[in-house]
């Protein structure tokens, strides 16, 4: 499928901040089943090219800026064309050893609760365990908007028993490492024309042998499809933001974003992320 996007996020800052200074992870990944057809950035009608691509094969860019007034906004948008392969991901320049994504972060250490919901897991083959592993955790865990915060932890969603997409990732993540199977957290967007979306979308990928990085979505209970776009990875979702920041001489920022997305041919669908909900910049 062919998806048209477009993500802007808009930072208001009181009183105007001095200095500014932003980590753009807003390029979609390059792979087999993802082909960039056009795509730009742009923070206040500036043009951000990408500069560098990271181990993990996402590209990265930094913007500065001294004097950055009342207001910055970023754009992402362009076209993207994206084939279903049930998940399953091939030909992303990444250089990291899955291995690597064995290792827990603060967002997704295990607790007594995770390591007995990752230790009911059995049978079958690598994929089959990974399956049910992401059907158990859809099963623990509601999806609820605003139920949760961009601080809370995977041992905290299990407890509550409630989250959105970023928790459910978490608990993935964190329930695969304690099987000793490497995970990472997803960031990217979803084209879902039957559903009202608040915000961008999060899942996560797990190493299967002999298959290679699967992504699963516990929050809709499936594996990436043609209608996501994948944007990068890392350990959590803190470590995979599209845009972290840095800004002084402000006291107070506030955030608005939005994504429209849909396909080249057909009418796009809008989603609208309220002010302060899912913010996507780390501080």
């Amino acid at each position: 499928m062919r998806l048209t996007v477009r993500h802007a996020t808009t930072y208001a800052y009181d009183p105007p901040a001095d200095r500014c200074a932003l980590r753009l992870r807003l390029y979609p990944s390059a792979f087999n089943s993802q082909r960039v057809l056009n795509w730009t950035v742009s923070v206040n009608g500036q043009p951000v090219p990408a500069l560098m691509t990271t181990a993990t094969g996402d590209r990265e860019s930094i913007w500065t800026r001294s004097d950055v007034g009342t207001e910055v906004v970023v754009i992402a948008e362009g076209e993207v064309d994206v084939s279903d392969t049930a998940g399953v991901v091939r030909g992303l320049r990444d250089t990291v050893r899955p291995q690597v994504y064995l290792r827990a972060s603060p967002l997704t250490e295990a607790d007594a609760k995770i390591e007995a919901l990752a230790a009911a897991v059995s049978g079958g083959t690598p994929l089959d365990r990974m399956h049910g592993l992401f059907n158990s955790v859809a099963d623990a865990i509601e999806y609820k908007p605003a139920s949760t915060t961009t601080a809370t932890t995977a041992a905290q969603a299990l407890k509550a028993g409630k989250g959105v997409c970023q928790d459910h990732a978490h608990v993935f993540i964190s329930a695969a490492r304690t099987l000793r199977v490497p995970a990472r957290y997803v960031v990217g967007y979803l084209y879902a024309p039957d559903t009202k979306l608040t915000e961008t979308h999060a899942w996560a990928e797990a190493w299967v042998t002999d298959i290679g990085w699967v992504g699963f979505d516990c929050a809709n209970r499936l594996s990436p499809t043609d209608h996501y776009v994948r944007l990068g990875c890392g350990f959590d979702a803190a470590d995979a933001a599209p845009i972290r920041g840095n800004v002084s001489g402000s006291r107070q920022e506030r955030l608005s974003a939005s994504v429209d997305i849909g396909p080249s041919t057909g009418q796009s669908q809008s989603q609208n992320q309220g002010d302060g909900v899912q913010s996507q910049t780390q501080q």
